[in-house]
């Protein structure tokens, strides 16, 4: 066998090494990445994202329009159930969706509410978003 020929087998194995040591080295640094700032679905709070959708959705002026709750749904996220609850100073309320469960996240925001022609109080939206 010539010197060439043992050669020629050598750079492909050492190449195809390299690879699977890079490839090996990336995936790794990526679950690390993944694990240390939370990224995985199940540990977001999804809650946060939705209230704004929901928020922006019932929204107009900057006013929160209690009669389109039920529309304002539609923004929460495919494979997911949510809660949106409405809650004037006046007393009033309104809720849309499910009953939430325990465990579902949570996002609570002071809104301004229209609770009748020409007048709107402060209150609370709720979101509530779970699996």
């Amino acid at each position: 066998m010539s010197p060439s020929s043992d050669r020629a087998t050598t750079e492909p194995l050492a190449a195809l090494v390299a690879v699977f040591a890079v490839t090996l080295g990336v995936a790794l640094y990526a679950g690390v990445v993944d694990e240390a700032f939370g990224t995985l679905d199940d540990d977001r709070n999804i809650a946060t994202p939705t209230a704004d959708a929901v928020e922006q959705r019932l929204s107009s002026a900057g006013v929160v329009r209690p009669g389109r709750l039920n529309s304002a749904l539609d923004t929460v996220p495919a494979n997911y159930h949510g809660n949106a609850t409405i809650t004037a100073t006046t007393g009033e309320r309104w809720s849309s969706g499910r009953k939430s469960p325990s465990n579902a996240d949570t996002e609570t925001r002071t809104v301004s509410v229209r609770v009748g022609p020409g007048a709107v109080r402060r209150g609370t939206l709720t979101v509530r978003v779970w699996r």
